[in-house]
């Protein structure tokens, strides 16, 4: 057998593991969200990383004097929050339990994530230079929390494995050297540096708004938000960061009021239940730094 033959075969074998690696991470949900995923690194190694991303993230933030210093913009988040996570479990029900954490950093850019496990970041620059709403707010939470319960992160570091893997038995087939890439290094930027694909991005939208409207938020919130992000991205200034992560395509809205039919009916019989002036639940959120808050009082 030749070396290509080798290959091929190599190859061919690579290709039926990965396809064995192919599942699901979440219910579908009344928007149908459900899609076989590579999957090649456990939840829990992606957990871990997040978690010490976070932790430094936020210790960087305390060292500055700038985590959670607008105790009341604090408090809107976390409200928006406590009234989300709980949904969560239509798609997962492991999601709910989530070492859940919210806070926001003080800063200018226009940014906000959900890192695997459940780690919310909003910057005060998204809230404040758009004025968003809390059923704005809660569309951007929803979005971004759903992208953790698909857990995209993982599927990307997965698909960086597999690729890479290929290429490395490749040239090592072939003779052509190199070793392979640091692949723990890869996983960890995919946590915070990942390029959502269209894909990804239409699973987000249509999860998150089912979670913003079993929440009691007004999943309409979502053309807005997008017009205000669009019209951001058109200012002439630097385009807002949540739009590197996350194309602002013109037939993003379009998709969105394609969804509203679906999604409506669950908001009006959350709206409904829920009482006049009602917050919602209240969670008590353990803090990343120990004293955080108390610090930035």
């Amino acid at each position: 057998m030749s070396v290509l033959q080798t290959l091929a075969t190599i190859l061919i074998g690579l290709s039926l593991g990965v396809l064995g690696g192919c599942t699901t991470t979440t219910a579908s949900g009344v928007v149908g969200a459900d899609r076989p995923q590579l999957l090649l690194v456990s939840s829990e190694k992606l957990d871990q990383m997040a978690a010490q991303s976070y932790a430094k993230l936020t210790s960087e933030a305390v060292s500055k004097g700038k985590l959670n210093e607008d105790r009341a913009m604090l408090q809107r988040v976390r409200a928006v929050a406590a009234r989300i996570e709980p949904q969560t479990a239509v798609f997962r029900q492991d999601a709910p339990s989530w070492k859940w954490e919210v806070n926001v950093i003080t800063s200018s850019q226009l940014n906000a994530f959900c890192m695997p496990g459940g780690k919310i970041m909003f910057y005060s620059g998204l809230i404040n230079t758009l004025h968003l709403t809390d059923d704005e707010i809660a569309i951007v939470m929803g979005h971004e929390i759903s992208h953790a319960l698909r857990e995209h992160s993982r599927e990307q570091v997965s698909q960086a494995i597999a690729a890479q893997t290929a290429i490395d038995i490749g040239t090592a087939l072939l003779g052509l050297g190199g070793g392979s890439a640091d692949l723990a290094s890869a996983g960890y930027d995919k946590i915070i540096a990942t390029k959502f694909s269209r894909t990804d991005e239409s699973e987000a939208d249509k999860i998150g708004l089912e979670l913003t409207a079993r929440a009691g938020y007004n999943p309409r919130a979502g053309v807005s938000l997008w017009q205000k992000m669009i019209q951001a991205g058109k200012s002439g200034g630097r385009p807002p960061e949540f739009l590197s992560t996350h194309p602002a395509e013109e037939n993003r809205i379009q998709q969105i009021e394609a969804l509203l039919p679906t999604v409506m009916p669950l908001y009006e019989e959350a709206h409904h239940r829920s009482k006049p002036n009602d917050p919602g639940p209240v969670l008590n959120y353990q803090e990343s730094i120990g004293c955080s808050l108390c610090c930035n009082s």
